[in-house]
């Protein structure tokens, strides 16, 4: 899934800000949460950087969380954001507003399992492979609206965020996890060489804040 050569363009994978159940370590998954206080500034101080990059374009998962974060970046711009609902998180089921402690509890055979790479319905949910399958599309759409040298930014969650770039870098699934996770309002920077997609910054930001649930 690598994009057409020597174009040179960025994409910027930028994840929301802070939310209340990012600070309880509740998997939040689809569920519609709102940014707190906390985030709303986080994305703001954000922004300011983000713009620095002088964005082309800006697509958001259709979540208030990420939508609230892509419209920080919206007005400093002046462009207008596309929401698009296959940039949402991963869909995780029964895994849905349970605490990280409890998920190991309920489902620690379930946990492990996806620990150890393997492909897993988490919570009856969707599987890595299929998030990345509906997210990176939309990125690629998007870049291929781009002029030679240009940026978009795409606002979306840490795990949809790392399985679309595992998915552009050709990288196995198994693999992914490497990637490691985003804080919240961090950013990584796909870059467009001669062979493809390449990985320029990971879980980059103005904000060293430790990575709080990362799927949502």
């Amino acid at each position: 899934m690598n994009g057409p050569k020597g174009r040179g363009r960025r994409v910027v994978l930028w994840r929301h800000g802070q939310t209340a159940w990012n600070l309880e370590r509740r998997f939040q998954g689809s569920t519609d949460i709102e940014l707190t206080e906390t985030g709303v500034a986080q994305a703001r101080r954000a922004a300011r950087l983000l713009a620095g990059l002088k964005p082309d374009a800006i697509v958001s998962s259709d979540l208030k969380r990420a939508a609230a974060t892509a419209s920080e970046l919206a007005s400093i711009t002046r462009l207008d954001v596309l929401h698009h609902e296959g940039l949402r998180e991963t869909y995780a089921g029964n895994w849905q507003g349970l605490t990280h402690e409890e998920i190991v509890e309920k489902y620690g055979e379930q946990y492990a399992a996806w620990k150890r790479g393997e492909p897993v319905r988490r919570g009856g949910g969707e599987l890595e492979t299929e998030v990345a399958e509906r997210a990176a599309p939309v990125v690629e759409n998007h870049v291929n609206e781009l002029p030679d040298g240009g940026t978009l930014v795409v606002v979306s969650h840490g795990g949809t965020i790392r399985t679309t770039i595992g998915k552009l870098l050709g990288l196995e699934p198994r693999s992914w996890e490497a990637l490691g996770g985003l804080s919240n309002c961090s950013w990584s920077v796909l870059g467009e060489g001669a062979r493809g997609w390449r990985l320029m910054e990971h879980n980059a930001g103005s904000l060293p804040e430790p990575v709080l649930g990362d799927d949502d």
